[in-house]
């Protein structure tokens, strides 16, 4: 069993008070920790100084919030900073790795088990553990992610919420889902009545690099050469940028990238052929508020990002994720959901070490009690 953290002093001696001085803003959005970001909700953890308990009798082992946590190598070097370790050593969190030559029942005792892995092996074995141990919090249920690892199930979810209040709807662009072979796809295009340019994307998710590549069809003889299974949308104009709007239980941050530019549908007969291009967005391209139209640069309203994430975790089932949303270009209030990533690169999301390690603390309010000082 490896332990990411320091483990001295825990066991077998009584334990200093750990307090948490850090705090997430609640309610009305602010300035988040950089000029493109705005954060809203949150766990009223975050605005109270917390304690762990700990008995002080010699000897026992003093009560502690221990995460196991079965991720990809790549993953543990992205979430695993060192400024969350840190963190959440000062608040009594310890990340356990979980040990794969070991059945996991023979492993712990956890609080709180982290995963991303896609394996059948791993699943049947969570799902094991969970009948077992239904005490244990599992970051999230293999179920409930297998729908978001299919991009035909994880927008269907947002569709069926058609979405639409005082302050915008929320909806998807129109889609169609291609299996048959590619010469074929042409016909289902034109029987489905889907517009040129078309956005394609792999239709599941399996964790690699090439289920993220898309590509941008601009014509009917083009779809011959994409290569199914596909889901296929509908390209939208949206100013080039998009809202990425990151959840972590009850706490919502959305930030801004840069995305695809407009595309000027009466040239589209002098464009031909297909453009692959990477992620719609990344960490290292922020959209610069500076080169951007007003009503393209305005973050969607917190009031509807809060009850679409709200919604969302409830249809989902689902408390870690992200959802990629884009603004119809010359609009203020129509949105779409164009994708959905469970526990996406939350190291690239400002002050994620804060809203996670309280995120962590609320899952197990038992071994916490307030400080005396504000009791």
């Amino acid at each position: 069993m490896k332990v990411i953290g320091d483990l001295t002093g825990v066991r077998g001696a009584e334990m200093e008070e750990v307090v948490v001085e850090e705090t997430i803003v609640v309610g009305s959005p602010v300035a988040g920790p950089e000029e493109n970001t705005v954060v809203f909700g949150g766990s009223d953890v975050a605005e109270e100084n917390w304690v762990i308990q700990g008995s002080g009798a010699a000897g026992e082992s003093e009560r502690r919030v221990v995460v196991g946590f079965a991720l990809t190598k790549k993953k543990v070097n992205s979430f695993m900073q060192p400024k969350l370790l840190s963190l959440a050593r000062k608040k009594g969190i310890f990340f356990v790795e979980i040990d794969f030559n070991r059945p996991l029942s023979e492993q712990g005792p956890f609080d709180v088990i982290l995963h991303k892995l896609t394996s059948e092996e791993w699943r049947h074995s969570l799902e094991g553990f969970q009948e077992e141990h239904p005490e244990v919090t599992v970051l999230d249920p293999p179920y409930a992610i297998q729908n978001v690892y299919n991009r035909k199930s994880m927008l269907e979810e947002v569709a069926a919420l058609n979405l639409s209040n005082s302050y915008g709807k929320v909806g998807v662009p129109k889609q169609l889902v291609v299996t048959c072979d590619p010469y074929s796809i042409a016909i289902e295009v034109e029987k489905a009545g889907l517009a040129f340019p078309i956005v394609a994307k792999p239709l599941v998710i399996d964790g690699t690099a090439k289920s993220h590549e898309l590509s941008l069809a601009f014509d009917q003889a083009s779809l011959s050469l994409l290569d199914p299974p596909l889901v296929l949308q509908e390209f939208v104009n949206h100013g080039g940028v998009v809202f990425k709007v990151y959840i972590v239980g009850d706490t919502v941050k959305a930030v801004r990238r840069q995305s695809l530019p407009n595309v000027d549908r009466r040239n589209l007969g002098n464009t031909e052929g297909i453009i692959p291009f990477p992620r719609v967005s990344c960490a290292a391209a922020p959209a610069d508020e500076a080169n951007l139209e007003p009503g393209v640069a305005e973050f969607p309203p917190n009031a509807l990002l809060e009850s679409l994430a709200k919604e969302l975790c409830l249809r989902l089932g689902l408390r870690l994720f992200n959802v990629d949303i884009i603004r119809k270009y010359g609009t203020r209030d129509q949105f779409y959901v164009i994708d959905i990533n469970y526990f996406p690169g939350f190291g690239k999301m400002p002050g994620y070490e804060h809203i996670f390690t309280n995120f962590l603390l609320k899952l197990v309010p038992d071994k916490y009690m307030k400080h005396p000082a504000c009791a």
